[in-house]
């Protein structure tokens, strides 16, 4: 698939839609059958899928990186999912390899098969359930005849490479002394990785501010309506409540970019700075998201540039 067609999947904004990726990381029961269980990735994500091909072990290396792969100019780091998802399926060999392009890397990961593409509504994506105790899915789909779970590449990776990838940093930072007293600046922040939430709340408040939390943009705007009923009832701007979203683009329930066209659909909020935290954000993007009401955007996994711009927004 071209970059420029997946790039327009997610990205016709504000309808609240995705493509995922379907595919399959089996294992074997107590009686050695196979059990199909089936996973997904949004289709922006997605590079290419190919047939495995021969990898190279890399010397000390975290044991899910299955080894090294050359993809034409490029070498990729080829994840093994079924170590990394605890799967007891060591006699079953992967043969594909979904190559994944996101927070301004490439990255392989080893599948045994990939199924279909789907088009589905947000609504449709559920947050984990208690049941599915595992720290990597961020959303369940229910289909017919199976359930597929959205995986958290972003934590993943991030696991496996070192938590300093999401320190990277993009471009100048901002060396502007500003005058802005944070602790009376409160921040909602609305993304649907718990991992991911957590490194941005706690750069937010380390920096001073006063961060709430929603963990899709269904929550999100439900506190938001909230915040807006209180300060319609007391007469008082939403200033009053808070002072600025940050939202991440892929949120079970609804998006971000739906959160953002909600936003800015609402008279009394044409002032609040919008903020999307995205590992998506490629140029094209990022001017689609300003057309649809965006005041900037940071790229994943820019932390340190976050806070500078929250700053900046709120000068």
């Amino acid at each position: 698939m071209a970059a420029d067609d997946k790039q327009k999947i997610l990205l016709e904004s504000g309808t609240n839609e995705l493509e995922i990726v379907e595919f399959r990381i089996d294992e074997l029961d107590r009686n050695g059958e196979i059990v199909p269980c089936y996973y997904g990735v949004n289709v922006a994500k997605v590079r290419e899928i190919i047939r495995r091909p021969k990898t190279w072990k890399i010397p000390n290396s975290h044991p899910a990186i299955e080894g090294m792969m050359q993809l034409r100019d490029a070498v990729l780091a080829v994840i093994n999912l079924s170590h990394v998802l605890g799967k007891n399926n060591d006699e079953l060999t992967p043969d594909r390899v979904v190559v994944l392009e996101f927070n301004r890397m490439n990255v392989g990961v080893l599948v045994h098969s990939v199924s279909s593409i789907y088009r589905i509504s947000w609504e449709r994506v559920e947050p984990p359930v208690k049941v599915i105790n595992d720290v990597n899915v961020t959303g369940v789909v229910k289909m017919d005849d199976r359930i597929i779970l959205i995986l958290d590449f972003e934590k993943i990776v991030a696991e496996i490479c070192g938590h300093e990838v999401l320190y990277q940093i993009s471009g100048e930072q901002m060396t502007e002394e500003l005058t802005l007293d944070r602790s009376k600046r409160r921040i909602l922040v609305a993304d649907d990785s718990r991992f991911i939430r957590n490194n941005i709340c706690s750069s937010l408040r380390a920096a001073g501010y006063r961060v709430e939390e929603a963990e899709n943009g269904s929550e999100a705007w439900d506190m938001i309506t909230g915040m807006l009923e209180r300060c319609r009832r007391e007469g008082v701007p939403y200033s009053r409540e808070f002072d600025m979203l940050i939202t991440d683009i892929e949120m079970p329930k609804m998006d971000g970019l739906h959160l953002t066209s909600l936003v800015r659909k609402e008279e009394a909020l044409r002032g609040l700075p919008v903020l999307i935290f995205s590992s998506l954000a490629s140029e094209d993007n990022k001017r689609k998201w300003r057309d649809l009401g965006a005041n900037d955007i940071v790229t994943k996994p820019d932390l340190p540039n976050l806070v500078q711009l929250a700053d900046s927004l709120m000068h």
